[in-house]
């Protein structure tokens, strides 16, 4: 079996990505950052007080995500240029006289892809959601910013059992009603719990404070009121207490806890923030997760299509100058996210499974990549 073995033509062409490739990506991050960060930053310190040493922090901690956005832009752009440049030159001729096919000349470009395809992986999931979850933690500290998906307040849960009916069928019936009305990230504050098991009010509990022991793996209420409602609601009993136990779910607090936007969320905390989300039945909001989950996993291989298509490009007779490039490089750019956007909304109304709202896109920038490669007379 013949294996790859890097040659002189294989450095010589990795050498010329580099370069440009590392250029790109100080420049589009550069260009990211200010456009989409300084005006809202600025904004934030002159009308909503936002202190200059955390205005400072959260540019800083933006830089990632515009990192990770850059890198198969300037990618795209990098073997664009490149194999543009070596083909006026004539260059690529020279190589293709001796043999080589054109699909061999890119192929360092597309290792090189590989490698970026690996490094925006990482970035998107061990850096950018970190970063980003810090920057709506300032905000929401200094500025008292409403998350949408940040559950500080109004912290609902209902517990549901299954139920047989005569007729035989299972159905879904409330237990349990669990309501905070804020938390710290430790206790959760003014607390209502219903008892509802049987279709019928049995208990309701009203504490000040409730804590999740997890040595008991109950729940720690203090300085409530226990309401047993019998079947006549007026004749029921209430019982003071400053501090009692109560057996229910920790699902309330995990759902405090490990809220956050989807762009805030590893792959790991996405799977386990849906498993919550079933539990309350909120199918709609699962789905925007399943989506947004799929589309991380699909995106950093948009650097192995964008490379392909870019080094297709650039290799044909006559190609573009370097600002002809940057223009066919924005066209690229903007076509695929456009496309994405628009796939990516069939999936969120259930029109696409998540997988294909994620994959489709990639899909057809591949094939594009590949026909321009193979297309007749292409060099």
């Amino acid at each position: 079996m013949r294996t790859f073995k890097l040659s002189i033509m294989d450095v010589y062409l990795v050498r010329e990505l580099m370069s440009p490739f590392f250029f790109g990506v100080a420049l589009f991050s550069a260009l990211g950052v200010a456009i989409a960060t300084l005006s809202d930053l600025s904004y934030k310190i002159v009308n909503s007080n936002l202190p200059l040493i955390s205005a400072i922090e959260i540019f800083c901690l933006k830089i990632p995500e515009y990192i990770a956005y850059a890198l198969p832009i300037s990618l795209l752009l990098t073997t664009l240029i490149t194999y543009s440049r070596l083909s006026n030159d004539n260059e690529l001729i020279a190589l293709r006289s001796t043999g080589v096919s054109l699909f061999r000349l890119i192929i360092p470009a597309l290792i090189f892809s590989l490698l970026i395809t690996f490094l925006t992986f990482v970035f998107n999931e061990l850096i950018v959601p970190n970063a980003n979850y810090k920057v709506t933690t300032i905000l929401v500290d200094k500025l008292n910013e409403q998350r949408k998906f940040l559950l500080r307040q109004d912290i609902f849960y209902p517990e549901y059992i299954q139920v047989q009916e005569e007729n035989g069928r299972a159905t879904k019936q409330l237990k349990t009603l669990f309501y905070a009305q804020a938390f710290d990230g430790e206790n959760m504050k003014s607390v209502t719990i219903l008892d509802t098991e049987k279709k019928t009010l049995n208990k309701v509990i009203i504490s000040e404070k409730g804590r999740w022991n997890s040595r008991s793996q109950v729940w720690d209420l203090f300085n409530g009121v226990i309401y047993n409602i019998k079947e006549t609601p007026l004749a029921g009993k209430e019982y003071f207490f400053r501090q009692t136990q109560i057996s229910l779910s920790k699902t309330p607090l995990e759902l405090a806890s490990k809220s956050r936007d989807p762009y805030e969320m590893n792959i790991a905390q996405s799977q386990e923030y849906i498993r919550l989300l079933r539990l309350l039945g909120d199918e709609k909001t699962v789905l925007m997760f399943q989506v947004r989950t799929a589309q991380k996993i699909a995106f950093p291989f948009v650097c192995i299509i964008f490379a392909l298509v870019g080094s297709s490009l650039g290799s044909r007779p006559n190609s573009a100058s370097k600002a002809t490039g940057f223009g066919i490089c924005v066209a690229i750019v903007f076509g695929y996210y456009f496309i994405g956007f628009m796939i990516g909304s069939l999936g969120l109304i259930g029109v696409i499974s998540p997988f294909m709202a994620a994959w489709i896109p990639n899909i057809l920038g591949f094939s594009i990549g590949i026909y321009l490669l193979f297309k007749p007379n292409f060099a």
